[in-house]
This record gives C-alpha cells, structure tokens and sequence, in this order.
C-alpha cells in the first residue's frame, strides 16, 4: 500500500464531499430513514458545505490516500459542540473515517497524530470531540489521545436523534 497523508485544499472539495458521502452512509446508512440521511448529506456533505469548511482559516482537514484513491480523512474547525466549558479558540474534530476496507490499519492514527501536530501548534489548544454514545471504538481511541467525557448531547438527522457524548481533551 503506498499510503500518502496531506493536507486537504479548497481544491479537494469534490473528493471529500464524495468520501465523506460514502464513509458516512457506510458507517451509518442502515440507521436512517432513506429521506432523512439524503437530506443530512446534501446538508453536510455536499461540495458546497465542504468548500466553505475548506476555505475556512479555522478549519482544516486531512486526506488520506491508497495510490489515487483517498480512502479517509479527518475535518477540524472551531468548536461547535454545546458545552459551558467551551471557549474561543477551542477547536472540534469534527469527522475521522476511514473506508471500512481499510480500517485496523492505523490510518486513523496517523490523520489523528498529523491533525494534533496542527491543533498544538504554536501552543497546545484545547480539543472538543463530539461520539455516538454507542461507538464504543471511537471512545477507546480517542481516549489514548487524552480525551474524556465532559457531557453529552443530541445528533440530529432528520427526525432520529442520537445520544452523543462530548468529549475533551484540554
């Protein structure tokens, strides 16, 4: 596997826009209504929405890729996640996936450790993640970063909501 992390540009909007799209349906499809999720990711996966976050100074997102293909990625900006504790400043891991045809490979690890290389420079910055109360996974992994429960909210897609916990790593 000739993998290759890099730094996505306003100029990778279509790319991620389909990955996202696809890694999310393939991670959550089976959780929806039909309507429900294609209003979701119209809403937030689309090229449009992806543009304004890649073009956004705050954020940044991460590609992974297999040869050509991009096969994960992870998106940060400001913190958005409903929480007293939550400053200026603050930044959220918003999305990390990585195709299930390559997930247990330590992708995720290393879009997480060249997202933190960014988060914590010039100075440590503090980190909001917001995790499906069910992903027992993800918790575990983002627990080795430093991360903790500091709340919970509601996820809403279409009339679903799901329980989220908040988790910090100050």
């Amino acid at each position: 596997m000739a993998l290759l992390i890099r730094r996505a540009t306003p100029a990778d909007a279509e790319r991620l826009s389909a990955l996202a799209i696809a890694t999310y349906t393939e991670t959550f499809g089976d959780s929806y209504p039909p309507q429900d999720l294609q209003d979701f990711l119209a809403a937030h996966y689309a090229v449009a929405p992806q543009r304004r976050e890649l073009d956004d100074p705050l954020s940044a997102a991460w590609l992974v890729f297999d040869g050509e293909q991009a096969i994960g990625y992870l998106a940060a900006g400001p913190n958005s996640l409903p929480h007293a504790q939550a400053r200026h400043g603050d930044i959220e891991l918003k999305r990390l996936y990585v195709h299930a045809s390559h997930q247990g490979s330590g992708l995720g690890a290393q879009l997480m450790e060249a997202f933190l290389a960014w988060l914590d420079q010039p100075s440590r910055r503090t980190l909001w993640v917001g995790v499906w109360s069910e992903n027992l996974g993800a918790q575990r992994f983002y627990a080795r970063y430093g991360c903790e429960q500091a709340g919970t909210y509601y996820f809403q897609v279409g009339d679903s909501r799901d329980l989220e916990f908040i988790l910090c790593r100050p």
